[in-house]
């Protein structure tokens, strides 16, 4: 495998209609492999473009409130025709494509539908990232968390010609142990694909996804790459979308950013792995990885979440709001505030 220690990532956001049926999706496809071959070409006399990301919802939203739905009318196994078709893209072009999110059914997992994305490189699929923190109580799509049995890595990070790749998704981010866990697995690019809605999104006073982005950078010594929905209420009630998709490098500055509001967009923005190895090996301090004092941390050796709520049927939004108070009381408990 030949390395490349330098190239640039783009971050591509969409303002599509969201599908109601799986027959939807191949036109939006067309439009993502579009997108690809414009920032790869677009920007080819000045730099190269190596990293492809979309937004979560890219392909479906859960739209429909009860799984069966999804299962019958947007929910796609993966691999399937559409993976296919960015893997030739990949090949053509030389690159890595981080797919906006599939709604995935698995026969493994009857009545469970997840919602993943793929890394897809030249040589193919060559991995998955499920959900783990599911948006609650509204998603109802399967945290494989809460799958008894589930023998897949969680959080699992590529071994790539461009670099140790680590995905998350949107409300993951919200959750600095789920990046950790991408950082202790070897991630030098972290990348978000996000569909985070306003008013969390790029404005003030909040600005939680610019926030964020930075803060996981930073503290994981890593570069991020974040796409995020950029869709119009009209295409997504009831919620709208700010975009505001970024790259941001190992000590949290914005490299790039596309302007808050709803439209497509790319944007691009330089990753340096030479230069990030080199400071993880030089720096002493502000270190984080080196200097996490993990036995420190006894209250996460207590469950809060409970596992094992899929194991009874499908997710519904009823049980995701029964996990969440049985959560809340475990965190009262745990915190000395059960009174």
């Amino acid at each position: 495998m030949t390395q490349t220690d330098r190239y640039y990532a783009a971050a591509c956001q969409l303002d599509m209609p969201n599908p109601t049926h799986r027959d939807e999706i191949s036109a939006r496809v067309d439009k993502m492999l579009q997108m690809t071959e414009h920032a790869v070409t677009g920007y080819d006399p000045f730099f190269d473009v190596r990293l492809i990301v979309f937004p979560e919802f890219a392909h479906a939203a859960p739209v429909y409130p009860r799984i069966e739905q999804l299962l019958d009318k947007l929910a796609i196994p993966i691999p399937n025709e559409h993976t296919d078709r960015y893997v030739a893209k990949a090949k053509r072009l030389g690159v890595y494509i981080q797919t906006g999110t599939f709604l995935e059914s698995d026969d493994k997992w009857p009545g469970h539908v997840f919602n993943t994305t793929c890394l897809i490189g030249p040589e193919g699929i060559i991995s998955k990232y499920r959900k783990v923190h599911t948006w609650t109580p509204w998603e109802v799509h399967t945290s494989p968390h809460d799958l008894s049995g589930y023998d897949e890595p969680l959080f699992p990070v590529s071994h790539t010609e461009i670099g140790k790749i680590g995905a998350a998704i949107c409300y993951d981010w919200l959750f600095p142990e789920a990046i950790r866990q991408l950082a202790l697995g070897g991630a030098e690019v972290l990348v978000r694909v996000s569909a985070y809605m306003d008013p969390w999104g790029t404005a003030q006073p909040m600005d939680w996804w610019t926030s964020v982005n930075r803060v996981r950078a930073l503290e994981n010594m890593a570069y991020v790459v974040a796409a995020n929905q950029a869709a119009s209420a009209t295409n997504y009630p009831p919620f709208s979308w700010p975009g505001g998709s970024m790259i941001v490098d190992f000590d949290g500055r914005i490299l790039s950013q596309a302007d808050p509001g709803p439209h497509e967009k790319i944007v691009v923005g330089p990753i340096d792995l030479a230069a990030l190895r080199a400071e993880r090996q030089r720096r002493g301090g502000h270190l984080m990885q080196a200097h996490l004092r993990t036995e420190a941390y006894g209250g996460y050796q207590a469950p809060i979440y409970p596992a094992g709520g899929g194991d009874g049927g499908p997710i519904t939004v009823e049980l995701n709001a029964e996990s969440t108070r049985i959560g809340r009381a475990a965190f009262e408990k745990l915190s000395g505030d059960d009174s």
